[in-house]
């Protein structure tokens, strides 16, 4: 049939296209070439836990939102494997179902991150082609092209209505921007492992599922294969455990649930084992179709070399997050990486941890960046230098935070931290990464530095209460010098084992411990270790419920301390034989210990132990029926324990005194010192006696 069309647009005479004729109205006479305005992929089978994002989505796609709130554009960004696709597309199928695109809905995968990526010149032309623009009429000049495209998307505005696009998988904006439609009824929708913050897009951003939208994706999945498979019913442990093996991301468990369909008779533990076991979890993630390896591969490969360097770097720190000065360590060229960071950032490879300047990376992309820096020879290399050099940062910091933490008045103040309590921020921040510091210098066999280190930590550990972690690092300290055959550090750390196993409520392994410190300490020579020995195994004892043979243990170590003339060693044995007095039924005789600990400790200088005693005073008055005196001690012990910022201890002794004034029916002032105390324990992180606090200060009867 012959048919005539008057061509709005500018019409270009032949196939070279050397310039317009204007003003001219031609007319063609030609088939009505095809559209594919309903491209759409199929939705992704099992999809779910991403329903916050597609509400936000729909948001921003609904065109009927009036102009200064309508959204042009919106673009998906995460890491590659983490869904993004999946999310576009259903909210795509969702905008259609609503009847929001009568124009239709264009779909085009931009293979951005492909050895040849499509450009925008090429997606142009891939689009004019499916609003039925017949190829002859397709300029050659991208700025041509791309108007063009707009004209016929808002003739198909006129004709139809408006339209959706999806730009899939984009690595730049550049591949996007000749893409935006002109006319605003239209919405642009695109997919990348880059944030596209010049786009003027919604933007939004995928984290990984949680544990139990990831364990629904694989039951899904598994169900739609076999309707009859109970695994992950028979066993929700693993499944639970398997999800997160594959670091939440729904390719990595789409992988997996591939694995275990083409193997109906494999547990989901096995699998979990597997992936353990496996010296590498993205060798076992491949399923002959899929693979988090290639998947990964794409990003790093797409890194200028500054940006796949740092990448390794902050794969080898130690912890879960990493700071940005222990970052500058790790370079070793004392640039602060900050711009870079930010790059990685919008690649979706590194993300923000839990403060400023600190960053962290999804397990599996670490996993994957280690195994990049065990590329070559040189990379294993350029790893080592990198983690001597941060566990260097990590020593010198350390003891700098200790020496503040630990500090009297009168001596010298450490010039790395202005405060005490800026030393035990920094210390509570970085605890993961130091105990993960230790953990890696134990098996790269720096002895000496876990012997250090070990050292250092436990009087932080002590101070916070840390005393599982406290047991763990004084092993690693232990077994580090036996090793080496440093007896001396060796004694010490025996020393600190038992102080730790007798903090944890581990009292028959603390005696052991302290026996052996006692042994070793004496077969070297250290009196002074030897003495501190003696008093933490009375210590000990007296827990264990032996205060008979603590009495006399202590006493052993009140006479070497006495020996060496050391009022400070001895302050710390008369306070233990005051708990243990205390026990055994005897205050008075407690109360005379205790202010004997009180004295010695002042004339040390040792403030922070002298309010120990105070507080220890305060309870032997308790027990004797001497409350005003009791009260007066108590008080004492807080203006020091606020003054060192112990606030464990603050809400140890306003819970004491709670009890005092609750003991003589002073309600009003025993409900002031219980909720004192729970704010102090919640500054210590110790809620459930912070909660225990406020439980009794509402049992209380109103006055």
């Amino acid at each position: 049939m012959m048919t005539a069309r008057y061509d709005d647009h500018l019409d270009f005479r032949d196939s070279e296209f050397a310039g317009p004729v204007v003003g001219k109205v031609e007319y063609h006479q030609y088939q009505p070439a095809p559209t594919a305005l309903d491209s759409l992929p199929a939705r992704a089978a099992g999809f779910t836990g991403r329903d916050d994002e597609l509400h936000g989505l729909l948001e921003a796609l609904d065109p009927t939102q009036p102009g200064p709130q309508a959204v042009l554009v919106a673009a998906v960004s995460g890491l590659g494997g983490i869904g993004k696709t999946a999310l576009a597309v259903e909210a795509a199928h969702e905008a259609r179902n609503r009847g929001w695109f009568p124009g239709g809905t264009l779909f085009i995968d931009l293979h951005g991150y492909d050895d040849a990526p499509v450009t925008a010149d090429l997606a142009l032309q891939s689009l004019l082609r499916a609003l039925g623009t017949q190829p002859k009429h397709i300029p050659v000049r991208a700025e041509e092209r791309a108007a063009f495209y707009r004209t016929a998307l808002a003739r198909l505005a006129r004709e139809k209505g408006p339209a959706l696009v999806v730009a899939d998988n984009a690595s730049s904006v550049a591949q996007v921007r000749p893409l935006l439609p002109g006319d605003s009824a239209h919405r642009l929708l695109t997919t990348s492992r880059h944030k596209f913050p010049t786009l003027g897009a919604r933007l939004v951003a995928l984290d990984e599922l949680s544990t139990e939208s990831a364990c629904d994706l694989l039951g899904r999945a598994l169900l739609t294969a076999n309707p009859d498979d109970a695994r992950l019913m028979d066993d929700s442990a693993s499944t639970s455990a398997l999800t997160k093996l594959c670091g939440c991301l729904p390719l990595a468990l789409q992988i997996a649930a591939a694995l275990l369909i083409a193997d109906q008779r494999m547990p989901i533990s096995e699998l979990g084992r597997a992936l353990s076991a496996s010296r590498n979890r993205l060798d076992q993630l491949d399923d002959g179709d899929r693979s988090m390896r290639a998947t990964l591969e794409l990003s790093y490969r797409a890194l200028p070399e500054q940006h796949a360097r740092l990448l390794r770097m902050l794969a080898v720190a130690p912890g879960p997050e990493t700071g940005i000065d222990a970052l500058t360590a790790l370079l070793g060229d004392g640039e602060s990486p900050l711009g870079d960071l930010a790059a990685l950032e919008r690649a979706h490879l590194v993300e923000r941890g839990s403060g400023r300047h600190r960053w962290r990376m999804h397990d599996l992309v670490r996993e994957y960046a280690v195994g990049a820096a065990e590329g070559s020879a040189t990379l294993v290399d350029e790893a080592a230098a990198a983690r001597g050099r941060v566990l260097d940062h990590y020593l010198q910091r350390t003891a700098a935070a200790v020496a503040r933490l630990r500090w009297w008045p009168g001596t010298a103040v450490s010039r790395r931290f202005e405060s005490r309590a800026q030393a035990i921020s920094w210390l509570d921040t970085e605890r993961a990464n130091l105990l993960a510091t230790i953990q890696w210098a134990v098996e790269a066999g720096h002895a000496s530095a876990v012997i250090q280190l070990g050292d250092m930590l436990g009087r932080y550990l002590y101070f916070r209460r840390y005393f599982d972690e406290f047991v763990v690092i004084s092993s690693y300290a232990q077994e580090a010098a036996e090793r080496i055959g440093d007896h001396e550090a060796e004694a010490r750390a025996w020393n600190d084992l038992g102080l730790a196993l007798r903090s944890a409520d581990r009292p028959d392994e603390a005696i052991s411990a302290l026996v052996r410190a006692r042994e070793l300490s004496k077969a070297v020579g250290d009196r002074n270790g030897e003495a501190y020995a003696w008093n933490y195994h009375g210590s000990a004892l007296r827990v264990a419920g032996r205060l008979q043979e603590a009495a006399d243990v202590l006493g052993q170590a009140c006479e070497l301390f006495q020996a060496m003339n050391d009022g400070n060693g001895e302050a710390y044995v008369w306070n233990n034989l005051g708990l243990t007095l205390v026990d055994m039924g005897r205050p008075e005789e407690a109360i005379d210990a205790h202010t004997r600990a009180r004295d010695l400790f002042r004339e040390a200088g040792n403030r922070d132990r002298e309010a120990k005693a105070w507080h220890n005073t305060g309870y032997a008055l308790w027990c004797t029926g001497r409350v005003t005196e009791a009260v007066h001690a108590y008080e004492k012990a807080l203006e020091t324990h606020r003054e060192f910022e112990d606030w464990h201890a603050v809400g140890e002794t306003q819970q004491h005194l709670a009890e005092v004034y609750e003991a003589v029916g002073r309600h009003t002032e025993a409900r002031a010192c219980w909720l004192h105390a729970a704010d102090a324990y919640l500054q210590a992180d110790a809620e459930r006696e912070a909660a225990e606090s406020r439980e009794r200060a509402d049992a209380l009867p109103a006055t």
